[in-house]
């Protein structure tokens, strides 16, 4: 069976944007983040992807606000 993930960059160009944010969210929360990441649990991976949606909502929401 073919791997058929949705987990696609909408802009393949920033994908490696997208992978040191996630590093640096990984970061500041405290996730031991590797290229392997099979020994973590459900909530720490769980808890990078969160954190990452939130800091992408709040500077969306700061540059509509135009600050």
């Amino acid at each position: 069976m073919a791997n058929r993930s949705s987990n696609r960059a909408a802009i393949p160009e920033a994908k490696s944007a997208l992978d040191r944010f996630k590093y640096e969210v990984a970061s500041e929360i405290g996730v031991p983040l590797k290229d392997y990441n099979g020994d973590l649990t459900s909530r720490q991976n769980g808890s990078v992807g969160g954190y990452m949606v939130k800091k992408m909502i709040e500077a969306q929401e700061k540059q509509m606000a135009g600050k």
